[in-house]
């Protein structure tokens, strides 16, 4: 999510602007970059005005990747970059290359020492590590389940499920997850927290396990489904499903000891209008929810109770958003290819809880 200082410039731009004020000027540039071979990682970052993701690594280095797609059509030519940038804001490495418009575009987690590229498809083909130096290394797949401990972090959520252990570049299957998981999340105690549903009539449930072992269970209070998980720090969160909208949370703060259902809070639930699909439920390090909906607005938890909410001021409309530590980092984007760029294109990142954004600036 660090644009690069040219790409920066681009978002001062008026929805419709170009670099230089000539809109076909940069139509003519987009089309060359996608086309190009042996695209140039600076060219493809002006390309795409904005990153598609930001993950960080332990030092505090910032990985982006950038994606320009074919604009007419889901087909064609494509280009993609990624960039890291070192804890001074200063370029340390950086890769671009051809692609196709249908490919699933690279996405990679912050791990200890640098970066995992994410599986592309089904099973772990596609997945290696990059430090913070921008060196590529191979890793290991496990070929049979690890039980999830301390530091193993979530790669791939479902179809494969795949976690991640730093220490030895192993990637595995996570070991003892029931059949009928459907969601999951891993916090950095190794806890394994699983969605589950039932062939049968019975109501979803959360199961939470470490190490292949289950701790314990509890079930999602009807008449809800149950979504998206969230779990850090002993705190783990639920998004809670009625009918076609996202209606509540189903809580616990305590590592699963007591839970409570939250349907309140200051979050106006109705009018989240995109669907379950869009939700972003994330956890701060000091163990605060943040709630909202890609592309339209969030709300940070007060304390570590979760149980009030203050909606953020945003400076611009955030295509998606993310936490890391209790640093937000918030991307305004188009929501589709395009030539032209959006108010504010870029990142933004808080510090402060969402007080204070600023843009990212590229330092050389």
């Amino acid at each position: 999510m660090a644009a690069a200082s040219a790409a920066l410039a681009l978002t001062a731009c008026s929805p419709g602007g170009s670099d230089d004020g000539d809109s076909g000027d940069r139509e003519a540039k987009y089309k060359r970059v996608i086309e190009d071979p042996h695209p140039r990682p600076a060219d493809v970052i002006e390309a795409a005005g904005a990153p598609t993701d930001v993950v960080r690594a332990d030092d505090g280095s910032l990985l982006l990747t950038y994606d320009a797609g074919n604009v007419e059509d889901d087909e064609g030519s494509a280009a993609s970059a990624w960039r890291i940038v070192g804890p001074d804001g200063r370029t340390v490495a950086e890769h671009a290359e051809h692609a196709d418009a249908e490919a699933t575009p690279a996405t990679f987690t912050g791990v200890r020492g640098g970066f995992v590229r994410v599986p592309p498809g089904e099973g772990a083909e596609g997945v290696y590590a990059l430090d913070v130096h921008g060196k590529r290394h191979g890793v290991t797949v496990a070929e049979t389940p690890l039980g999830t401990r301390p530091g193993d972090l979530l790669l791939a959520e479902l179809e494969p499920t795949l976690i991640y252990r730093p220490a030895t570049r192993t990637v595995a299957s996570p070991a003892g997850l029931p059949d009928d998981t459907i969601g999951l999340a891993v916090d950095e105690r190794g806890t394994a927290w699983s969605l589950t549903q039932p062939l049968t009539e019975d109501p979803h449930r959360v199961v939470w396990q470490r190490d292949g072992r289950t701790l314990g269970s509890t079930v999602v209070p009807k008449p809800y489904a149950g979504g998206i998980l969230a779990a850090r720090g002993g705190t783990a969160a639920l998004s809670l499903i009625r009918g076609e909208g996202v209606r509540g949370l189903l809580v616990t703060t305590d590592g699963g000891g007591h839970w409570r259902t939250a349907l309140g809070g200051g979050i106006p639930w109705k009018d989240l209008k995109r669907g379950p699909e869009s939700l972003v439920l994330e956890l701060l390090a000091d163990g605060r929810l943040l709630v909202g909906e890609e592309g339209g607005r969030y709300w940070l938890a007060d304390d570590r109770t979760n149980s009030a909410f203050h909606e953020l001021k945003t400076p611009a409309r955030f295509t998606s958003f993310t936490v890391d530590g209790t640093t937000l980092y918030g991307i305004a984007d188009t929501t589709t290819p395009t030539y032209d760029l959006v108010t504010g294109e870029g990142l933004w990142i808080s510090r402060d809880g969402g007080h204070k954004w600023r843009r990212y600036e590229q330092r050389g």
